[in-house]
C-alpha cells in the first residue's frame, strides 16, 4: 500500500480520486480533508507527497522508488490533458557542482543535469566562479518556469513529522523531546527537529517517521566525505514528479471533488487563474447553490482580462518547457473569446508562413476559453494580410495576465494567397516517440488539425 499526503487547491479531488483507487492510502489528512471525508485517514509517514505548484496550474509529486512514478500515472489518468515529466534535479538530491556566475543575490551552480541557483545565505562562505562545491537541492521548480532549483550547502532530509539536518548533534522540538521515548535515534552526527504534526501523532508513526529520515540520510551520508568531481548528481533520496493540468482535466477535477462536497463548475479553473479567486470561490460555495456551467464572463469581470489590459501568451511545450511569445493588448472581448493585438518587431520570418517580419507588422490572435485552437492573423503596417497561422494546442485557458496553453506541434496555415498547408505533423509523431505526447492526446490534435485545414480550404 503506497501512503499518500496531499496538500493545495486539487487535494480534496485527488484525495478523492487516490482514496478510490486500489493501492493507495491518504495520511496526514489537513482538517477539512478529515471533515469532508466519511473515511479515517491514517496520520503515519507518506511515501509519496503531492503539492500544488506556487502558480496553481499543476501539481509537484515527490516519492520514494517506483511509487512516485504509480502516483503521478494515477494523477495524470485523471483527464486527457494532463502532462508530466520527471525531474533530472529532484528535491534533496546532492550535487557536484560548480559556480559558473555570480549574481546580485547568490551564484549560477552547474549541476550538469543542469544548472540551480544558490542563495549567498545557503552557503558557508565567500563563493567565486570556479569554486566547486557539494550542493542539496533545497527546493525543486516545475519545468514550465524560467526559475532555477533553489540550492544549500548544509544537507538535510525531512517529511512531514522532521527534519534530520547533517553536521548537528542537538535535537530540538516544540515541546517534549519525544526522540528519548522512542526505540530508534537519530543516526550518528545527524540531529532532529520535530514539527508541531508530530506533538499529536503515535509513538509508532514517529519511529516510523524517524525510520524513513534515518535511511534517506544513510544514502547522502555515503557521498559526503567523497572528493568533489565533474558536476553531477552523487546522491537521490527520492523522485521529483511535476503534473501540469490542462483545463479538461480541471474539469474531470471538479467532478471527483463535486462527489465529496459542494463544488461550482469551474472551481479548480478559477483557483488556478488567480490566488485572490481561491477565497471568492469558496465563499460561493458555502452560500450559494454553485451555478450549472462555468461562469467565464462573471470571472474575467472580476479578475480579468478585460479590454486594454496587456496579456502574455505562455507557450508551453510538450517536454515541459514555457515560452512567452511576447504580450499584447486586449482589443476586444467577447463572450468567451478576446482578441490581442501584438507589434512586431522585425527580422527573421513568421513561422511556416515563410514571409519576412517586417516593422510595422501587426499580430492580431483570438483566443476563446477551452478551444483546441487559435488563430493568429499577419498583417502589414498597410493593413495587407500577410497570412494565418492556426496553433493546436490543449484547450486554452484566459487567466487575468495570461493566456495558457500546450502546443501540440501540429499546425494549420493560410498563405496570403488563399493556399492551405498543415505542418509538424512529424513533430508530434517525434514527440509521441518520445513519450512527452500520449497517443489519445495526439490523436486529438490530429482531429482537430484536420478541421481546420478544411475549414480553411472552403
Amino acid at each position: 500500500m503506497t501512503t499518500v499526503r496531499v496538500r493545495g487547491i486539487y487535494t480534496t479531488a485527488l484525495t478523492r480520486l487516490l482514496a478510490e483507487t486500489d493501492g493507495y492510502e491518504i495520511v496526514q489528512p489537513s482538517e477539512s480533508i478529515d471533515t469532508r471525508f466519511e473515511s479515517s485517514f491514517a496520520d503515519t509517514p507518506a511515501t509519496v507527497t503531492i503539492e500544488t505548484t506556487d502558480d496553481r496550474l499543476g501539481v509537484c509529486v515527490n516519492g520514494v522508488g517506483e511509487s512516485g512514478q504509480a502516483v503521478t500515472n494515477a494523477v495524470t489518468d485523471s483527464g486527457i490533458d494532463a502532462l508530466s515529466w520527471s525531474d533530472p534535479v529532484p528535491t534533496e538530491a546532492v550535487f557536484d557542482g560548480r559556480v559558473t556566475d555570480t549574481v546580485e543575490n547568490g551564484a549560477i551552480v552547474d549541476l550538469g543535469e543542469g544548472e540551480g541557483y544558490l542563495p549567498f545565505p545557503n552557503t558557508n562562505g565567500h563563493v567565486t566562479p570556479g569554486d566547486q562545491l557539494r550542493v542539496q537541492v533545497a527546493t525543486a521548480v516545475p519545468p514550465w518556469t524560467d526559475d532555477r532549483p533553489v540550492l544549500r550547502c548544509d544537507t538535510a532530509v525531512a517529511n512531514g513529522f522532521a527534519r534530520l539536518r547533517y553536521g548537528s548533534s542537538t535535537n530540538s522540538s516544540t515541546g517534549i523531546d519525544v526522540t528519548e521515548l522512542l526505540s530508534t535515534d537519530p543516526r550518528e552526527g545527524w540531529a532532529v527537529r520535530w514539527s508541531d504534526r508530530a506533538s499529536d501523532a503515535s509513538f509508532d508513526a514517529l519511529t516510523e517517521a524517524l525510520d524513513d529520515l534515518n535511511e534517506r540520510a544513510e544514502r547522502i551520508e555515503r557521498v559526503l566525505g567523497a572528493d568533489l568531481g565533474a558536476p553531477q548528481r552523487r546522491a537521490t533520496t527520492q523522485t521529483t514528479t511535476w503534473v501540469w493540468f490542462g483545463r479538461e482535466t480541471r474539469f474531470a477535477l471538479d467532478d471527483h471533488r463535486r462527489s465529496v462536497t459542494t463544488t461550482m463548475d469551474g472551481h479548480h479553473r478559477i483557483k488556478a487563474g488567480a490566488a485572490a479567486a481561491s477565497a471568492a470561490v469558496d465563499f460561493t460555495e458555502a452560500v450559494c447553490e454553485p451555478a450549472d456551467s462555468f461562469p467565464f464572463d462573471v470571472t474575467t469581470r472580476q479578475f480579468g482580462p478585460h479590454v486594454g489590459d496587456r496579456i502574455a501568451l505562455r507557450h508551453g511545450k510538450p517536454d515541459g518547457r514555457c515560452f512567452d511569445l511576447g504580450s499584447g493588448e486586449v482589443t476586444d472581448h467577447t463572450d468567451e473569446t478576446i482578441t490581442i493585438e501584438r507589434r512586431m518587431s522585425p527580422g527573421g520570418t513568421y513561422d511556416a508562413l515563410g514571409v519576412e517580419r517586417r516593422a510595422g507588422d501587426t499580430a492580431v490572435t483570438k483566443l476563446t476559453e477551452g478551444r483546441w485552437w487559435y488563430p493568429t492573423v499577419y498583417r502589414s503596417a498597410e493593413g495587407k494580410r500577410r497570412g494565418t497561422y492556426v496553433n493546436v494546442c490543449t484547450p486554452v485557458e484566459l487567466f487575468p495576465e495570461s493566456a495558457r496553453y500546450v502546443d501540440l506541434h501540429v499546425d494549420v496555415v493560410k498563405h496570403a494567397d488563399g493556399t492551405v498547408e498543415r505542418v509538424d505533423d512529424d513533430e508530434l509523431d517525434a514527440a509521441c516517440e518520445q513519450g512527452n505526447v500520449p497517443e489519445p492526446l495526439a490523436e486529438r490534435a490530429r482531429t482537430v488539425a484536420t478541421s481546420i485545414e478544411r475549414a480553411l480550404s472552403e
